[in-house]
C-alpha cells in the first residue's frame, strides 16, 4: 500500500458506499477498506447461517426454515422514495445497472388500535377510513399546496414564508385535526417525533415531496468499476495525522497508505463522535404477511409516538421470498425504534404484536453517533449512523439486491 489516494474510505456502510461510487465516478483515486470480511457494514445482509451465528451463537438453524442460500436478511432495512436526489444520484453513476427494481406493496399506520393503508391514489383517499368526508376536504386543499409547492417560484407560496412559520401554523391554516396532523406529519412527511411541529415548515413540507437515499452494495460495485480499489477484511485500520492534526493515511498489518482525505463510519474514529442514542430492534422470520395489510409481500408500517404514548415513533418493515430475501413462502419482518428504555423487548412489544404468528424472533441494539470534528480542520468526514425508520412513506424498497417503489398520489 505504497500508493498515495485522493480519498480513503473505512467502513462500507451505506452512506461510506455511496460517497466512494460518488467520488469514484468523478475522477478521484479512491481506496476503500472495511476491517470485516464482507459488504455493507451495520446495514449488510446475512444468510440464514450468519444471522443463526450473529444472535445464537451457532450455525446450526433449523431444518424447518429452508436453504440458508435463501435467505438476504436486512441488517438496515432499506426503503427509499422514488423520487428526488436519489433518481439524479442513479442516473449519474448509472448504478442501476447493478440494482433490480421492485415496488413495495403499500405503507401503513397505526391508528386507534387497528392498520390503515396510507392512501396512494385519490380513490384510496376517498374510502380511507382515516378522515371523515369534511377533513378529506381540508387535508386535499393541503396536499395540493404541498403538491405545488416551488421553493423558487414565490407565486406557489400562497403569501406563506416557510423558512419562517413552523409546520404546526402551516397546518392549522387548513383547520386540520390532530389525527390528520399525526398522520401527515409521521406517515408521510416520516417526522420520528413531534418536534417538526415548532419547527420551520420548509423542511415538512419537502419532505413531503422528496425521499432518501439507499444502496451499499451496488455503489460498491460502481466504485470499483471506475477505479476504486477495495480491500476488506483488513484488520485495525488506523488513521494517521500530521502535525498539524491532518489526516495523512491509513496504516493496516503494518503498510500505510498516504491520502489527503478520509471518509469514514464512527467506529473508525470513536475519538470524534458523540453518542447520541440507542436504536432497538427485532428481526421477525414468518410464514405469512402482517396481518391486515391486505395480504402485501412487502410493506412499510408506522406506529406514531401518540398511539403507543412514547417520544417517538416505532417502524414496522415487511419483505418476503417475493424479493429474493427468503425461501418461498418466508416472510421477513423488521421491527425498529429509537430505544427510550433499557427493557428493549418490552419497548417493541406494540410492533411485534402486529406480526401475528413469528417463526424466529431475534432482538437487536446499536448505538448512534454523530460527529463533533471539524473536518475543514482535520479532513476526516464521519459519517451518522442510520436512524430506526430509514425514511419517508411511498417508497422504494431495496434489499442488497432489490430496489422497489410506490409514487405518492395526493
Amino acid at each position: 500500500m505504497d500508493e498515495e489516494y485522493d480519498v480513503i474510505v473505512l467502513g462500507t456502510g451505506l452512506k461510506e458506499c455511496i460517497l466512494s461510487g460518488l467520488l469514484s465516478v468523478d475522477g478521484l483515486k479512491v481506496l476503500h477498506m472495511d476491517r470485516n470480511d464482507y459488504y455493507g457494514g451495520e446495514s449488510t445482509s446475512l444468510n440464514l447461517i450468519q444471522l443463526w451465528q450473529k444472535f445464537r451463537g451457532n450455525d446450526k438453524p433449523p431444518a424447518h426454515l429452508g436453504p440458508s442460500r435463501d435467505y438476504n436478511v436486512d441488517m438496515v432495512p432499506k426503503f427509499i422514495m422514488a423520487n428526488g436526489i436519489l433518481v439524479r444520484t442513479l442516473i449519474h453513476t448509472d448504478v442501476t445497472k447493478y440494482l433490480s427494481f421492485k415496488a413495495v406493496d403499500g405503507s401503513y399506520v397505526f391508528n386507534k388500535g387497528k392498520i390503515h393503508k396510507v392512501p396512494a391514489t385519490d380513490v384510496e383517499a376517498l374510502k380511507s377510513p382515516l378522515m371523515d368526508l369534511f377533513e378529506k376536504r381540508r387535508a386535499r386543499s393541503f396536499f395540493i399546496y404541498v403538491q405545488n409547492y416551488d421553493e423558487n417560484d414565490p407565486s406557489t407560496h400562497q403569501g406563506l414564508d416557510l423558512t419562517r412559520i413552523t409546520s404546526r401554523e402551516l397546518i392549522s391554516k387548513y383547520g386540520l385535526d390532530d389525527n390528520t396532523v399525526d398522520f401527515i406529519g409521521h406517515a408521510v412527511a416520516l417526522h420520528r417525533d413531534d418536534r417538526y411541529l415548532n419547527e420551520p415548515a420548509l423542511d415538512t413540507v419537502k419532505r413531503m415531496k422528496l425521499y432518501s437515499e439507499s444502496l451499499p452494495q451496488g455503489f460498491a460495485r460502481l466504485s470499483a468499476v471506475y477505479g476504486g480499489t477495495y480491500m476488506l477484511n483488513k484488520p485495525e485500520c488506523k488513521v494517521e495525522f500530521d502535525m498539524e492534526g491532518k489526516v495523512c493515511g491509513v496504516t493496516s498489518e503494518g503498510e500505510t497508505a498516504k491520502c489527503m482525505k478520509v471518509v469514514c463510519d464512527p467506529s473508525y474514529l470513536p475519538n470524534k463522535v458523540r453518542k447520541v442514542g440507542k436504536v432497538a430492534r427485532a428481526i421477525a422470520i414468518m410464514s405469512h404477511p402482517i396481518p391486515n395489510t391486505n395480504e402485501s409481500h412487502s410493506v412499510q408500517l408506522i406506529l406514531p409516538q401518540k398511539q403507543l404514548g412514547r417520544k417517538s415513533d416505532m417502524y414496522v418493515f415487511c419483505c418476503s421470498y417475493s424479493h429474493n430475501v427468503a425461501p418461498k413462502g418466508k416472510y421477513i419482518a423488521f421491527v425498529s425504534a429509537e430505544a427510550e428504555t433499557d427493557n428493549l423487548e418490552m419497548e417493541l412489544k406494540p410492533g411485534i404484536d402486529l406480526l401475528g404468528p413469528i417463526d424466529e424472533l431475534f432482538f437487536d441494539s446499536y448505538d448512534r453517533f454523530e460527529p463533533v470534528n471539524e473536518p475543514s480542520l482535520d479532513n476526516c468526514f464521519i459519517s451518522t449512523v442510520l436512524p430506526p425508520s430509514f425514511l419517508p412513506s411511498f417508497l422504494l424498497f431495496m434489499s442488497c439486491h432489490f430496489l422497489s417503489s410506490n409514487p405518492i398520489v395526493a
